[in-house]
């Protein structure tokens, strides 16, 4: 593996491209969903309003090549897949809650950055 300096974000270095992974917003959130337990395609789609089938057939199947997701078929007429999460995608729970309640609280803050920002860009124009 690669050596990649925690300040040097080269390119080529493999941990970019599993933050690039994980930190993506519908791998943050499948992962919420299936926080709860193992869940059908169709049920996840259902609590990821605006996620298209392809982005999320694509999501998952990352999820589960990084170990993050388990995909299990399920035998009944027809077929079923369920997916849900596994020992290694829960280490990522603690960390996603945190962000998710840092958003919570931040975001009058935010929005108020961004009113003055929208402020100063309209007077400037």
């Amino acid at each position: 593996m690669q050596e990649c300096g925690a300040q040097r974000f080269a390119a080529d270095c493999p941990s970019r491209l599993l933050f690039d992974q994980i930190a993506d917003k519908w791998s943050m959130m499948v992962l919420t969903v299936l926080d709860g337990g193992p869940q059908r395609f169709n049920a996840i789609k259902r609590q990821l309003e605006g996620v298209t089938q392809k982005a999320l057939t694509q999501c998952l199947r990352r999820l589960e090549r990084n170990g993050l997701v388990e995909r299990r078929v399920i035998p009944l007429s027809p077929i079923a897949v369920e997916y849900s999460i596994t020992p290694l995608g829960r280490t990522l729970q603690p960390p996603f809650r945190a962000m998710y309640a840092w958003t919570v609280a931040s975001l009058p803050a935010v929005e108020q950055a961004r009113r003055a920002f929208d402020q100063r860009c309209a007077a400037a124009a």
